[in-house]
């Protein structure tokens, strides 16, 4: 894993390329190099690299992180210049069929791009990738798929790029199903759409056929990451995602050591308990962090910078990371395996469970694994010049996973039924261990409670709050889709509670009171909703004919974006699966995150809460069986929420 730069379009591009790689040279500690058209220059020291004498305008950067072999970068080629954070598994096989002779992976992708294209060559990697080609007036910009490695860009005074976001004004992370193109000339930028993974289920594959192909998939995922002649280390939970991945690791006769952090209390977490446990029954080298608070309370400012995220859930994970890889530093270790993508890969989330469709739930989730967790994982990491590997998350292993049928995956009492059940059949893995419960990393490693303790103490009341004096940014720019009702609105309230920026409302106005898409009563109300928050609003008109309004739907997110340059949008739904496939399909080809923080929850547990919050819900109309005059206008309380969860199993039954 290394860091990759570029300026153009900008006086100062030499200098701000060296100032960027300054900034983010713990990506790559092997070497550094720049380029301007023509021109590379190298130096094992940062401060030794040479500075052009004359301005230049464009400009790329390089750090080096060598785990193949040390081929310095930028790379010219016989038409472009590349710089790459790569590793290519499939490279070897690449150069073979397409008799290229290639020292590394890097070297290999320049021939295929100058030989087939950038685009086609994309199609053929296996693997984890952030790159940017330059040929004549154009760059090209992609990264994987998944999003393992980080790619920004900003168009602020020019074109930008970088592997970090802290290192660019303005920056956006690139959606990993973009290509972006650069035309230097015209000071332009143009986005190609990529294809994603597609649920595509095998009816007809039975479960111990299944057993077999995913056992197998996961362990040639496992194997062609294991790094030749580096140091490697594994995050060592005791569940069944690490568990797996260390046996593995063991009957393919890898050296590794394992790594596992948590708070340093009174009382054993059970994640600790089962770490060592398994760790002796299987002969693991496992390092045990115990994490102090004072040096929690150190870290944390860093950890928040690092991450340029104060969303809690990321921070205390990123708690328990930061540890484990400062201690793996320590021990050598270049490559360090993770667990993640099991959760979204097998279905293991608790929320994944109650889904009409699990393969859709799970794909959901595999489309924004990049904002929720890779670009945290990957800065920790790097901080520490180690390169994080992700098995669960192998191209070949997620396509299989979506030809599924979902009571493979989970029930209502069972996660991840296909991974414990390969684990005590393949792996030869005892119950106890394969059908562990383990609760999520910041709870397991008390991190969270650690949160809450600090938070009491500062005097806050919510977490959130308490973490925004340690990166007074706001964690993105999001626009809202806002209906006026309550579930939009609390969507709102929990965005900026958690730190994000909201930067607009957009509102719909239908003319098809029954429209599929948009929500129609009293929607001229959020217009005055958006005047007492002091959030500008757009508003648009639809015909509300069913798929034809989504058009619409397209063009005033889009004029969001390029009014407001939101990096996502905000929803308020909470089980209809048709709005929000059909409006994260119009984030995806718009580049933008999608955000639905109700997701999945209960009606009643929403209700609660917006009303213990303060909120006052009013009924403006009446369209439910079960429900008479005398609840039109009423301001809810608590008392009638109860009486409308006893309406709501009456009239289920009638």
């Amino acid at each position: 894993m290394c860091g990759i730069i570029g300026y153009f379009n900008d006086k100062n591009a030499v200098k701000r390329c060296k100032q960027g790689l300054k900034m983010m040279q713990n990506r790559g500690l092997d070497g550094y190099g720049l380029a301007i058209k023509g021109k590379e220059f190298y130096a094992r020291n940062l401060n030794a690299l040479k500075y052009f004498d004359s301005n230049f305008e464009n400009c790329l950067g390089h750090a080096l992180h060598a785990i193949v072999s040390k081929v310095e970068q930028p790379i010219a080629g016989n038409k472009g210049v590349l710089t790459a954070n790569c590793e290519i598994y499939n490279w070897k096989e690449l150069a073979r069929g397409y008799k290229v002779k290639a020292k590394n992976d890097t070297e290999l992708l320049l021939e295929l791009i100058e030989c087939l294209g950038f685009e086609e060559t994309l199609e053929e990697l296996d693997g984890d990738y952030a790159i940017a080609y330059w040929v004549d007036n154009k760059i090209f910009l992609a990264r994987d798929i998944m999003g393992v490695k980080p790619l920004f860009y900003s168009s602020k005074n020019g074109f930008a790029f970088a592997s970090e976001g802290k290192v660019l004004e303005n920056a956006f992370e690139l959606n990993p199903r973009q290509i972006l193109i650069y035309d230097i000339s015209k000071n332009s930028i143009e986005f190609k759409r990529r294809n994603f993974f597609a649920v595509d289920v095998d009816n007809n594959r039975s479960f111990e056929k299944a057993e077999k192909e995913a056992f197998e998939l996961l362990e040639k995922a496992v194997i062609k990451r294991v790094p030749k002649g580096k140091k490697l280390g594994l995050l060592f939970s005791g569940g069944i995602d690490s568990t797996a991945l260390a046996t593995i690791l063991k009957r393919n006769k890898v050296k590794f050591e394992c790594f596992i952090s948590a708070m340093d209390d009174k009382t054993e977490s059970k994640d600790m308990e089962y770490a060592k446990k398994i760790a002796k029954e299987m002969k693991l080298k496992l390092n045990i962090i115990k994490i102090k608070k004072a040096e929690a309370k150190q870290a944390l400012s860093k950890i928040v910078n690092l991450i340029e995220d104060t969303q809690v859930t990321k921070v205390s994970v990123g708690m328990t990371m930061y540890f484990a890889c400062k201690k793996a530093k320590e021990r050598k270790i270049k490559v360090i395996f993770s667990g993640l993508g099991s959760e979204q890969v097998f279905g293991g989330y608790k929320r994944l469970r109650k889904a009409n469709d699990l393969n859709k739930e799970c794909m959901y989730y595999l489309r924004n694994v990049y904002e929720r967790d890779t670009y945290r994982d990957d800065v920790i990491a790097m901080d520490n010049n180690i390169e994080m590997r992700v098995p669960f998350l192998d191209k070949k292993l997620i396509a299989f996973s979506l030809t599924l049928k979902n009571e493979y995956k989970a029930d209502e009492n069972t996660d991840k039924i296909l991974l414990r059940s390969l684990a005590k059949k393949y792996l030869k893995l005892k119950a106890e261990y394969a059908d562990r419960r383990k609760i999520s990393a910041q709870y397991g490693s008390r991190t969270d409670n650690f949160l809450v303790k600090m938070t009491k103490k500062a005097g806050f009341k919510l977490k959130s709050e308490f973490l925004e004096k340690y990166y007074p940014k706001s964690n993105l720019k999001l626009g809202v889709l806002f209906s006026s009702g309550k579930d939009s609105v609390y969507a709102t309230y929990i965005m900026k509670k958690q730190n994000y920026e909201i930067s607009c409302l957009i509102n719909i106005k239908s003319k098809n009171m029954d429209s599929y898409m948009f929500h129609t009563p009293n929607v001229e109300i959020a217009e005055l909703q958006a005047e007492a928050m002091g959030i500008p609003l757009i508003t648009a008109e639809t015909e509300g004919n069913k798929e034809e309004e989504l058009k619409d739907l397209y063009a005033v997110i889009k004029k969001a974006k390029d009014i407001y340059n939101i990096d996502g949008l905000v929803t308020g739904a909470l089980r209809s699966n048709y709005q929000r496939e059909r409006v994260e399909e119009i984030c995806e080809s718009l580049g933008l995150k999608a955000f639905s923080p109700l997701w999945n929850m209960e009606q009643d547990v929403e209700m609660t809460h917006i009303i213990d919050l303060g909120f006052e819900v009013l009924l403006s109309s009446i369209a439910a069986e079960g429900l008479d005059k005398s609840w039109l206008g009423r301001v809810l309380t608590i008392n009638d929420v109860d009486k409308l969860i006893v309406l709501s199993f009456i009239w289920a039954y009638v």
